[in-house]
């Protein structure tokens, strides 16, 4: 599936993926905020990041499209001065 780029960077996401495992397919969500998309047409990626329990940091890449990917659901849409948010990295909580 073609996923369009509906959502941009600084945008709270959930992202729902496929896997395979053991002949089933059940869909994984991953929810968190677009940090940087990269690359050109069908190469696009970009990175969520989420802070999980005990405030660690879990990133993830994902390409824009992937057939593994279900869904795209935009939960909070921000307006952010920069095109990449790696300075997020240095934050420890979830402020």
């Amino acid at each position: 599936m073609a996923n369009q780029a509906i959502f941009k960077v600084g945008d709270l996401i959930k992202v729902i993926t496929r896997d395979p495992k053991e002949n089933k397919v059940h869909a994984t969500p991953f929810e968190g905020t677009v940090i940087s998309f990269r690359g050109e047409g069908d190469n696009k990626t970009f990175v969520v990041r989420r802070v999980g329990t005990m405030k660690v940091a879990i990133e993830r890449i994902f390409p824009l499209n992937s057939p593994a990917i279900e869904k795209i659901q935009v939960i909070k849409s921000n307006e952010v001065s920069r095109a990449k948010l790696y300075h997020l990295r240095k934050k420890a909580s979830k402020k």
